[in-house]
């Protein structure tokens, strides 16, 4: 167990984590991520105000389904990275990362909300609650995900296609929002619950899933998995020294038509001087957040993420280098407590699970 971001949290069961790696990518996992927090933005203007807070466009964003975007700084850094859920038509929820939930929620409240203006003096017809201690969250991922689920809701309220949820589920008679959507990049669900009846839905999915092999995880294969699925975390590949463009998140950004907060900035930042890849040893060390990468002598960049990853069976990391090295083939060598470690850029993501394969096809 240990600490993170006021919750106690598990590392790792006692199956350990590789275990609970390998559950995922070919069964499916149970992850506690109550610490994650929620916001409800509601009002006559609420896209409004979504559109100005977050950097991708949430205009023809259907009821029922969910985007992935960023929130920038006037300076083009990134606060936060997240994903928009409409719930209504006036309606968006709004998960976070958790070490972020003071931070956000008075950003958003002193650039839009009632209670304070940013320096263009916006403000919105739209209302921010903060929801967290209200919520449980329980994910379910995994490619056996869905035959679990099955089993104890109708398969009515199940979300069809990614980034899709059901706002009017019921699990052995507990309401429930399933979104399509995780961090393990593999298929899978985020199921939110009200807060009194997690550790109801919890034994209800742990029963369900025993004879598919379902596995409870901790955040030590939750980290394992995001690196092996090139998923960046806030606080260690993120952070608002870095923007859209240097962390290779083009696709979360609106540039054409959107007015976001940072905007401006977030162009100015093109082309990026470094950018985010992906890195995988060539020999049998591991390499981690923190460590500088070279090219002979020269320093070309520095790791953000790194850690053994038991799918691919390989040593994989991520981190920042200069644009001209940023090339899949290129040849690094990371310095581990002195020692020059072998590794080769490689194209991000690292594993691509079945459902993509199919949906490339």
């Amino acid at each position: 167990m240990m600490d993170f971001a006021g919750y106690r949290l598990p590392v790792r069961f006692p199956e350990g984590s590789i275990r609970e790696h390998m559950a995922v990518r070919t069964a499916c996992g149970l992850f506690d991520t109550c610490h994650m927090p929620e916001f409800i933005c509601r009002g006559p203007e609420a896209l409004q105000c979504i559109n100005y807070l977050f950097t991708n466009d949430y205009s023809d964003l259907r009821i029922g389904s969910a985007r992935y975007g960023l929130m920038c700084d006037e300076n083009g850094g990134i606060l936060d990275d997240l994903i928009v859920h409409r719930l209504a038509e006036d309606v968006y929820l709004v998960p976070v990362n958790a070490a972020c939930r003071e931070s956000d929620f008075q950003w958003i409240l002193q650039h839009t909300g009632r209670s304070g203006s940013d320096a263009a003096g916006r403000r919105f017809d739209a209302e921010w609650t903060d929801i967290s201690d209200e919520v449980g969250t329980l994910a379910l991922q995994g490619p056996l995900s869905e035959r679990v689920l099955v089993k104890v809701t109708d398969p009515a309220g199940i979300p069809q296609g990614r980034f899709r949820f059901s706002r009017s589920a019921e699990i052995g008679g507990i309401p429930a929002l399933i979104a399509r959507t995780g961090y393990s990049g593999e298929d899978g669900f985020e199921i939110y619950v009200p807060a009194g009846r997690i550790a109801e839905l919890w034994e209800r999915l742990l029963e369900a899933g025993r004879e598919d092999g379902l596995q409870l995880c901790g955040l030590g294969s939750r980290d394992t998995l995001r690196i092996e699925a090139g998923m960046p975390l806030y606080g260690k590949d993120l952070d608002r020294t870095v923007s859209p463009a240097e962390a290779d998140l083009d696709y979360g950004l609106n540039l054409q038509s959107g007015d976001f907060i940072g905007r401006q900035a977030v162009i100015d930042r093109y082309p990026p001087a470094v950018r985010r890849v992906g890195l995988k040893v060539t020999g049998s060390r591991i390499i981690r957040g923190g460590q500088d990468i070279y090219i002979n002598e020269d320093k070309i960049g520095r790791m953000t993420s790194g850690t053994y990853c038991a799918y691919v069976d390989a040593a994989l990391g991520m981190g920042y280098i200069r644009t001209e090295y940023a090339v899949p083939g290129q040849k690094v060598c990371v310095d581990v407590r002195g020692k020059a470690v072998e590794a080769v850029v490689t194209e991000l993501p690292f594993y691509i699970p079945p459902y993509k394969k199919a949906d490339a096809r």
